[in-house]
């Protein structure tokens, strides 16, 4: 991993200025390291891994890694059941993939199924691979919250792995929490929608979002953008585009998204615009 900025950083700091000069010098160190680490992924850098690399090979790199992870995911509750690997199999189905790609991607997870997957190792790869892009490696995190919630529930184990994968990719454990809480709701929202029953009504007699299933939709509605339900036009309308913006496909794969996980970009996109337009419909904006 990248820590030689934030040894130099905080021995020099502590050396020179204290306890406080440490913790100045443990976030230039810190700043240090990411720069390297993003110039070293660059497609313009002629040093590092990845400084030949083609869009191609980035792209490659991208999907062996998300589907390992999954791999190393679903591994995290002790024996892979038949379960996970058809929960990988209906992942694999969403993003339409050929035989030589999904033999690729069951490569990958039996990978990441090893007790001496390099987890870590991966993540670097990741970040190297986009090049530090946020929203790229954004989607990869929600690509294996979404794997881990698959099945409907998240074990602590999957919780803990999950933290650390988010930590590998320099997100919080606050960013993390509040990700897996917009899809614990996404997942129910679309357990709604796919069930065949309306998102809303239209109550004649005036009394409309009025039972129990549709208020429940509502607040999934709500926490799928990741605003709270009393939250006003304004607060809604700009999370929304905040999301669009993060998720949009076309953007995504401008960006470097492998065009096998288009799918999965599309379907995200349309929950967030399905759950927009129900607060709209329900709050009358």
């Amino acid at each position: 991993m990248h820590i030689l900025g934030k040894f130099l950083g905080t021995f020099f700091g502590l050396l020179l200025g204290g306890p406080l000069g440490a913790i100045f010098g443990l976030f230039l160190g810190h700043q240090f390291d990411k720069a390297r680490r993003q110039y070293q992924g660059s497609p313009f850098s002629s040093v590092g891994g990845h400084g030949g690399a083609s869009q191609e090979e980035r792209q490659e790199e991208f999907f062996r890694a998300a589907f390992s992870v999954m791999g190393h995911v679903a591994k995290a509750k002790g024996k892979v059941t038949k379960e996970e690997i058809r929960l990988a199999t209906i992942m694999m189905d969403r993003m339409n993939l050929n035989d030589a790609q999904q033999r690729s991607a069951q490569e990958a997870f039996r990978e990441g199924k090893e007790s001496d997957f390099p987890l870590e190792e991966v993540l670097e790869q990741v970040m190297r691979s986009t090049g530090g892009r946020r929203d790229l490696i954004q989607f990869f995190l929600e690509l294996q919250i979404s794997a881990a919630f698959a099945d409907g529930e998240l074990h602590p184990s999957e919780r803990d792995i999950l933290h650390k994968i988010a930590r590998g990719l320099e997100f919080s454990a606050a960013q993390l929490e509040q990700r897996l809480r917009m899809q614990e709701a996404a997942f129910r929202f679309q357990r709604h929608a796919n069930s065949g029953q309306e998102s809303y009504q239209d109550n004649r007699q005036g009394g409309g979002f009025n039972q129990a299933y549709n208020a429940n939709h509502l607040s999934d509605a709500y926490h799928v953008l990741g605003v709270d339900e009393t939250a006003d036009a304004k607060t809604v309308k700009r999370a929304y585009r905040k999301l669009m913006n993060e998720h949009h496909p076309d953007k995504l794969m401008a960006k470097g998204l492998p065009p096998e996980m288009m799918t999965v970009a599309k379907e995200k996109s349309q929950e967030i615009q399905q759950a927009y337009e129900l607060i709209k419909k329900a709050k009358g904006f």
